[in-house]
């Protein structure tokens, strides 16, 4: 009995350094495929939330409109007025435009996508 399992322990062999070597090379490849894939996630998940900061403000200065009648100066008094959660937005974050009224033409608001924050 004592025979066989030294027989049996003489016969196993492990990887070679070849082998070990391929394994290696082919858990790199895989790895690099998914940094790779996983930057490109990232870049359109900050395209997204620059896109849903730019309607948030549209929002919120709609509903200023509302309720005053004319359209905020800027993104602080938007804060000010409950709107937007401080600390909302920073300087450059959205350009907030708004065109005054012009004769029979109402006042317009546009908001777009800025240099800082979520949308650089």
């Amino acid at each position: 009995m004592l025979a066989r399992i030294r027989a049996a322990r003489q016969n196993e062999s492990g990887f070679t350094l070849i082998e070990l070597l391929i394994v290696i090379v082919i858990l790199g490849v895989l790895s690099g495929v998914v940094v790779f894939s996983v930057s490109g996630i990232t870049s359109r998940g900050k395209a997204e939330a620059c896109q849903a900061t730019i309607k948030t403000v549209q929002v919120a200065g709609e509903a200023y409109y509302a309720k005053n009648g004319t359209y905020a100066a800027n993104t602080a008094a938007l804060t000010a007025a409950g709107l937007l959660q401080p600390p909302a937005l920073g300087v450059l974050d959205v350009i907030y435009v708004v065109t005054p009224a012009a004769g029979a033409v109402p006042a317009k608001l546009s908001v777009t996508k800025g240099t800082t924050g979520s949308c650089a």
